[in-house]
């Protein structure tokens, strides 16, 4: 006897199509021999794509991207000068838990004559998006770029390799970021060391105008009132002079001056999160707010850029 599996159904005509029956052991017995050929000749189910490992909170939104801190609870830690050697200590920003795994570490660089209390505010906002960030002091406040640049690779070698927080780090995941001659320096560690995953010149300051041996994925900012470091001498001549192969891209931000980077400001907190999770933690969620190019808004005055990105 032949039993019902779903309820009739009507065609658009509104004539009654039979509902699909049972075959029967015939049917049944055919179907167990196509499963068994199909297995016999390899025909499996493919397997799901591999996650990214390196990822680390939930899905981006702008809102989360914009907000002032992420889904990590944080601590700090203070390094003084005098327990390191090659740059001025500073403060160690990092997520608290260590349940995600490793982290992506970070170090940033003030500008001249300046503290790194200059660029705290961005210590726990990118710690708490799922980072080790280390906010530094220079050896002195007068330091040049290519000083700034050696400093800054020595505190990563200091966070990576004697910090309290070291193993917490995934030591192959490295940026730098530096406001003013602090940025000239971010252009000369990325330099230095091709190994680094990402550098953020904000408003950034160097005498030295062509990078083209940079291997670095680099997102330059630049400040469209900054009178210090104007861009047409500084941000906009870094950015042409990468290589054109090389992920870059250029924010320059509507009205802002040299000292934009020296309080919270959402337009660069957004875009450097975004480059420091695609880059450092590969992590191509944040892709959709880097490409296709931002337009130009009330906070963008000009946007260049590569895309889509190929790291």
């Amino acid at each position: 006897m032949s039993v019902l599996t779903s309820p009739p159904t009507s065609s658009g005509s509104g004539e009654k199509i039979p509902a699909r029956r049972h075959l029967g052991w015939r049917g049944k017995a055919t179907a167990v021999v196509a499963a068994a050929l199909a297995l016999t000749a390899g025909v499996v189910a493919p397997a799901p794509a591999a996650d990214n490992p390196y990822e680390r909170g939930p899905a981006p939104t702008t809102s989360s991207i914009e907000a002032s801190r992420g889904s990590f609870a944080t601590s700090t830690t203070t390094v003084s000068r005098l327990a390191v050697s090659g740059f001025g200590g500073g403060t160690i920003y990092y997520p608290t838990s260590t349940t995600a795994g490793t982290f992506g570490a970070i170090s940033i660089a003030p500008g001249f004559t300046a503290t790194q209390s200059s660029i705290s505010w961005l210590g726990p906002r990118l710690a708490s998006q799922g980072f080790v960030v280390f906010t530094i002091d220079t050896l002195t406040t007068s330091d040049q770029p290519d000083s700034r640049g050696r400093q800054l690779l020595a505190s990563l070698d200091y966070l990576t390799q004697q910090s309290s927080v070291r193993s917490r780090i995934d030591s192959s995941r490295l940026g730098v970021v530096g406001h003013s001659m602090g940025g000239g320096g971010t252009l000369e560690a990325a330099r230095s060391r091709p190994s680094l995953q990402a550098a953020i010149p904000l408003t950034g300051w160097n005498l030295t105008k062509s990078w083209s041996t940079l291997r670095v994925p680099t997102l330059v900012v630049g400040a469209q009132a900054d009178t210090v470091a104007p861009v047409a001498s500084h941000s906009i001549p870094f950015y042409t002079s990468l290589p054109s192969t090389l992920d870059k891209a250029y924010l320059e931000l509507r009205g802002a001056s040299h000292f934009a980077p020296n309080s919270s400001n959402t337009t660069i907190a957004k875009y450097t999160l975004s480059w420091l999770k695609r880059f450092i933690d590969n992590d191509t969620r944040y892709e959709q707010f880097l490409c296709p190019i931002p337009g130009t808004s009330t906070t963008i005055s000009d946007y260049r850029g590569n895309c889509p990105h190929s790291g």
